[in-house]
């Protein structure tokens, strides 16, 4: 299932903030592993970056099973961010990643302030060997999801200050779950991020019927997948039309070519995909291949030529 190389390219480099990438897709973070998981199934070296699963300070046990269940147009998870930890993943993960040429992008998480600081400055000593560091302010599937970081203005703009101990450009992933986004996004944009992720899961909940329990171990999780496209090109579109000039990751239920440049059109400048991964390995390389198909087909020469043609 090795992907081939890409065969038409758009030479122009992506911006984002300080970070220069040399294509606009990337994995997502919790979709791809800590470390070279999916190099068996394409070059990570081709990729604009490998954004790793969400770390924690510590190592970190996850939710109870089960963790994922199929719905029809993609799943819901509640894996509860398993990790080895920041030190083990920058002696075991990391390497292993780097040997591959890939460039990388940390992603952490924590329950408190005092958490992403902690996990931030664990990650200083290793900065210039990480492109940029994520702040996944907005995963739902840990227990009291109506607490996430991302709805509260005040505390996410905290963490985002604490983490810039780690000396790497900050990019805030948050979430689509509150009628608050582009407060949110304006506020860490004030607070010291360079990016924005947009966006996490979609909080939902599946059952069991036939025991009329939930289907996942930890009650509810997070929805992702091609059901929540539409959800992530409305966030990239209204977030870009208040901040027209803060670089956007988008994210969310992109599975072909045309999902990509549809989320560049709404406002992103670069993307990631995620859940399409668990259908095929390669997928963001697939992605990535059509969307140089559909640039040469278009006659389109500038990823940037693309960005935000929604809002002129």
């Amino acid at each position: 299932m090795r992907h081939r190389r890409l065969r038409a390219r758009v030479t122009q480099p992506i911006r984002i903030g300080s970070v220069t990438l040399s294509q606009p897709v990337m994995t997502a973070s919790g979709t791809a592993g800590h470390a070279a998981e999916m190099a068996p199934y394409m070059d990570l070296a081709e990729l604009g970056a490998v954004v790793v699963k969400s770390l924690y300070h510590s190592p970190w046990p996850g939710n109870p099973a089960p963790r994922v269940h199929p719905m029809p147009a993609g799943m819901i998870n509640s894996v509860g961010l398993q990790g080895p930890g920041i030190e083990a993943w920058i002696d075991h993960d990391l390497p292993v990643l780097e040997s591959t040429g890939a460039t990388v992008v940390a992603s952490i998480w924590g329950r408190s302030v005092d958490d992403y600081a902690r996990a931030a400055a664990m990650l200083a000593p290793v900065a210039s060997r990480v492109a940029a560091l994520e702040v996944n302010l907005s995963c739902p599937n840990l227990e009291g999801r109506g607490g996430i970081i991302a709805h509260d203005v005040d505390v996410s703009t905290a963490v985002v200050a604490a983490c810039a101990v780690a000396g790497v450009p900050l990019w805030a992933k948050l979430s689509p779950n509150t009628d608050r986004i582009v407060e949110v996004a304006a506020a860490v944009v004030d607070a010291g991020a360079e990016a924005l992720t947009l966006i996490n899961t979609v909080v939902g909940l599946a059952v069991d019927v036939e025991t009329a329990r939930p289907a996942l171990g930890n009650g509810g999780g997070g929805v992702s997948g091609a059901a929540i496209h539409a959800v992530a090109l409305r966030a990239v579109h209204d977030v870009r039309k208040e901040l027209p000039h803060v670089p956007i990751v988008g994210v969310g239920g992109i599975m072909s070519g045309r999902d990509a440049i549809a989320m560049m059109q709404a406002g992103a400048n670069a993307v990631q995909v995620g859940t399409a991964s668990f259908l095929r390995p390669d997928a963001a390389m697939r992605v990535l291949n059509e969307m140089h198909r559909w640039m040469h087909e278009h006659r389109e020469s500038s990823w940037s030529d693309v960005t935000s043609r929604l809002h002129r």
